[in-house]
């Protein structure tokens, strides 16, 4: 890749993880690049609208232009058109979190979610991020439908997640790991407790085509409401709504996918 290049979304990269900005040479040092040269990438990022200061000589944060991309992408593919009202009804049945994640490549990204109307604590993350394929039930739902050693590839290549940075059970080893991918085949659906987040529990279940999974459904919340037995309560309408996504895929350009039939 171009250096230039590399070091340019490098630095959008580093920008999204840090919303509220960076300084010019804490970015320099974190990615080892030159404080003339990174300067320079800012301005022209800067001159294309991807980036500003905050102040004159102050912090640098990402605009929202990256997000639009994003978003045009996902508004012109008919992901959240097609799969909100699903996400809305196992939101109304759920009180939770409900989330959707599509697979893209080597990773899995959460694109759309709805909320629903319980009171009290809400977990409610970002949308845009990919999701840490070790430690979320979405990844395990997904890594479920893989191989193993496709699994553990994927894991491998993003790393794993540590109980430091997510939740106290988070798996730090390939044995840990295997180790719910294992039950998570037999029950068909992911189930996490304390894994992702400190008190949050989650169940996923991958939404498949032609055999493949193409993205994932999930339902997050507080363990002392998203009990074990509530979940496994959940799962049967989740699978539902997975295997009544799939197949609208076949006739739009969800998940950036050509239809059955066009290629």
């Amino acid at each position: 890749m171009n250096l230039a290049l590399d070091r340019g979304l490098s630095l959008l990269e580093l920008l999204a993880r840090h919303p509220d900005g960076l300084p010019l040479a804490l970015m320099a040092e974190e990615l080892d690049i030159p404080l003339s040269a990174c300067h320079r990438l800012l301005t022209d990022l800067q001159l294309r609208g991807y980036v500003r200061q905050k102040r004159k000589q102050g912090d640098y944060q990402l605009t929202t232009k990256v997000v639009s991309l994003g978003l045009g992408y996902l508004s012109h593919a008919g992901i959240v058109d097609i799969a909100e009202p699903l996400l809305e009804r196992l939101a109304q049945k759920s009180g939770e979190l409900v989330r959707l994640s599509i697979v893209d490549d080597e990773r899995l990204t959460w694109v759309a979610k709805a909320q629903g109307t319980r009171q009290g604590l809400r977990y409610d993350p970002d949308m845009g991020m990919d999701a840490r394929l070790s430690c979320t039930a979405s990844g395990h739902a997904w890594l479920l439908t893989l191989s193993d050693e496709r699994a553990l590839a994927l894991v491998a290549h993003q790393g794993f997640g540590t109980p430091k940075e997510y939740g106290p059970k988070a798996p730090t080893t390939i044995k840990a790991l295997l180790g719910y991918l294992h039950a998570a085949r037999v029950r068909g659906y992911a189930v996490i407790d304390e894994v992702f987040a400190p008190g949050m529990s989650a169940i996923a279940v991958p939404v498949m085509r032609r055999q493949e999974a193409i993205g994932v459904i999930s339902i997050a919340g507080p363990r002392q409401r998203l009990t074990a037995e509530r979940m496994q309560t959940l799962a049967p309408a989740m699978l539902d709504a997975a295997a009544e996504l799939g197949p609208m895929s076949n006739a739009s350009a969800l998940f950036g996918r050509p239809p059955l039939g066009k290629g």
